[in-house]
Formats: structure tokens, C-alpha cells, sequence
């Protein structure tokens, strides 16, 4: 890279202040004990899987479950080109998901089934367990954490990718803990196979589908400064991920009645497959608006020295992004490529907050002008480490 100077940002060889010890104190306890009551809630979840289905079953379940688990997640973190999510916000999605969404969609469940059960009959019960309270108690369960996360942090929700994204975490923990009862209650049954084609191959991504529905509802309003469409761009993507489960799980339903799977594909080819394709069209054009966005608002850094015109190009380009970082890794190693990615996220970060403050979205937190020179601050320093200085 050439030489460039500082730019005029008011503050840069300043380190930004450091935070309270109390209010970081309080922080971590309160991190501490959400990571318990969630771990003993799912170990709930297991230990109710388990005396349900036995012990055989529950571990063979166990291990088909979450052998593939990895490989999803992946194909899902690959839509996430141009600003990576926190980790810890990835994580606490997925597990909230996989610990105590499931946990209290079971007992809610089971509840409801039990009392229309014993007033209606069984197989009433049944159908309403399937088709009108998973549906909705699910679809809350797993929305209630996209919903804190939507509110409390803002920077990092920018959009339909990054309401997608956490979406599709939540529901591939959902899928993951569901599929350990289901698959156990299979090998029990000697149906192991059936049930694995089903919920396997034919619908892995259906929870994260479901639930990429309210995704797209908050990533769109988090987009617009207009009230209504913040309210009901929501509830409207909530509604559709209740309708899309409840559709799914009809056609299981009819099809476990009447043995006849023709309901189960039809809702397949016609309301899933369409639905997942409009999903990925939806991914694709809120990928090309986050390019646009990067280009907009990083133009002015290569004017004042903060960004070189070759890193500008690779920074406004998916493929450009992956060749950086490679390179920094075969230059550099570990520590190198770490640096490019980080200046990756910063680039995108400050691109993204400058089109929240253009298009008047404010978010809690410091004022824009001080978040703003963090991030330029970031951006320099790495820059500086990149050059080996």
C-alpha cells in the first residue's frame, strides 16, 4: 500500500473511552445467567426427549441430528458476505433455537394437546397440536430472540440478509433439538428411515424457512423510517411464518390420516419450494442493495486518504472481499488475515451506519458523529497493521 496520512477526523489517536467497571460487571453477571437458565432448560429438553423416546433411540437421534448440523449452518453464514455477523450474536441465536425455544414450545405444546385432547378427543387433539399450536407457539418461541435482537442491537440488524441470517439460526437449533425427538421416536419405531427422508432431505431448511419469514418482516423494518411499515412489516412476516408452518404441517397431518403422501408433496413443490426460492431472490437483492450501500457511502474515504481505490474495489465486491482475504492469509498468516477481515467488517460497519444516519434511522447508544470516528479509528489502525507498521 502507499503512504496516506492521517484523515481529518476529529479524535483519531484517541482511544475511545473506556466503559464503566460496574455496568461491565452487571453485563457479564447478567450474560452468566442467561447462559445457565438456558443450558438447564435444554438439558430439560433432553432429559424429557429422552425418558419419552429411551436411551438407544435418543442417542442414535442425537447423533443424526447434529452430524449434519455443521454443514447447514455453513451454507447459511455463506449469505453473510459483506458485514459477518458477531459470532456471539450467531451463537446466542442458534442456541436460544436449540435450548429454550424448543423447551418451552414442548411444554406449551404438550399442555395445549393434553386439555383439547381430554375435551375433544385424540385425534382432535392431535390436529390441533399439529396444525394451529406448534405453528403458533413455535413460531413465537423462536421469534422472541430476533425480536431483542431487532430492538437492542440495531447496528448489527441492517437489514433483510441480516434478518434472514438470524432466522435461519434460530430455526436450525429448533431443527437440530426437534429432530433429536423425532428421529429417536423413529429408531424406536423402526421408521428410522421414512422420518430421516422426510425431515433430513426433504425439509432441513423448513424451521429456518418458517422463521426466515418474520426475518424478512424485521429486516424490512429495519430499513424504512415509516411507522407503519415498522409496525406491521413485523407482524405481517410473523403471520406468514405461522401460515407456512401450519400449511406444512396440514399436509403431514392429511397425510398420516388418510396414508396418502400426495398431500405432503403437493405443499412441498407448490407452497415450500417457491416459498425457499423467493426466499434466496429476496437474499440476492438485499445483497445487491448492500453493495450499492458500500459503494455510496465508502467513496468519500478514498477521497481523504482513509481507504486506497484497490482496497475500495475489493471492499464493494463479494468476490474482491474473499481474494483479499486469501492473500492476507498466504502473506501474513493467521494474524494478517484477521486484520483483512476486520477491516472488512469496520469498512462495512461505517458504510451501514452512514446510510442508517442519512436515511434518518437512529439507533441507542453513542451520538452518530462518535460511532462514526470509531470506526474510522478501527479502519486506521488496521490499515496500519496491514502495511506492517
Amino acid at each position: 500500500m502507499d503512504q496516506f496520512p492521517a484523515p481529518p477526523y476529529p479524535g483519531l489517536g484517541v482511544p475511545p473511552p473506556a466503559r464503566a467497571v460496574k455496568r461491565g460487571v452487571l453485563r457479564w453477571a447478567l450474560a452468566a445467567a442467561a447462559v445457565l437458565a438456558a443450558l438447564l432448560t435444554g438439558l430439560c429438553t433432553l432429559w424429557l426427549i429422552g425418558y419419552e423416546t429411551g436411551v438407544v433411540p435418543f442417542l442414535a437421534g442425537l447423533v443424526a441430528a447434529t452430524l449434519p448440523v455443521p454443514v447447514y449452518v455453513t451454507l447459511v453464514l455463506w449469505l453473510d458476505r459483506y458485514e459477518p455477523e458477531p459470532p456471539w450474536m450467531l451463537a446466542a441465536a442458534f442456541f436460544w433455537g436449540a435450548l429454550v425455544a424448543v423447551f418451552f414450545a414442548l411444554i406449551i405444546n404438550s399442555l395445549g394437546v393434553a386439555f383439547v385432547a381430554a375435551v375433544a378427543g385424540d385425534s382432535v387433539g392431535e390436529s390441533y397440536g399439529m396444525v394451529i399450536s406448534a405453528p403458533l407457539v413455535e413460531e413465537t418461541a423462536k421469534a422472541l430472540v430476533l425480536f431483542a435482537l431487532f430492538f437492542f442491537k440495531r447496528d448489527e440488524f441492517d437489514g433483510v440478509t441480516d434478518g434472514v441470517i438470524y432466522a435461519a439460526m434460530v430455526g436450525l437449533g429448533f431443527a437440530m433439538t426437534e429432530n433429536v425427538k423425532y428421529y429417536g421416536m423413529a429408531v424406536a419405531e423402526h421408521n428410522a428411515l421414512g422420518v430421516f427422508i422426510v425431515r433430513g432431505v426433504f425439509s432441513p431448511f423448513a424451521h429456518p424457512l418458517f422463521t426466515g419469514m418474520t426475518g424478512i418482516g424485521l429486516g424490512l423494518a429495519s430499513q424504512t423510517v415509516k411507522g407503519w411499515v415498522k409496525f406491521l412489516a413485523p407482524l405481517f412476516g410473523f403471520a406468514a411464518a405461522v401460515v407456512l408452518h401450519a400449511a406444512w404441517n396440514a399436509s403431514a397431518r392429511l397425510t398420516s390420516a388418510y396414508e396418502d403422501g400426495a398431500y405432503v408433496l403437493l405443499t412441498y413443490f407448490l407452497v415450500m419450494m417457491p416459498t425457499f426460492f423467493g426466499m434466496l431472490l429476496v437474499i440476492f437483492l438485499s445483497l445487491r442493495r448492500e453493495g450499492r450501500v458500500l459503494r455510496e457511502h465508502l467513496r468519500p474515504d478514498v477521497l481523504r486518504g482513509l481507504i486506497t481505490e484497490a482496497d475500495y474495489q475489493s471492499l464493494c465486491s463479494v468476490f474482491g472481499r474473499a481474494g483479499s482475504t486469501c492473500r492476507a492469509f498466504s502473506r501474513g498468516g493467521y494474524t494478517r488475515w484477521r486484520a483483512r477481515v476486520r477491516y472488512n467488517r469496520a469498512a462495512s460497519e461505517l458504510a451501514f451506519h452512514r446510510s442508517r444516519v442519512a436515511r434518518g434511522i437512529r439507533t441507542r447508544g453513542a451520538a452518530p458523529h462518535e460511532v462514526e470516528a470509531d470506526y474510522v479509528r478501527q479502519l486506521y489502525r488496521l490499515r496500519l497493521q496491514l502495511e506492517g507498521k
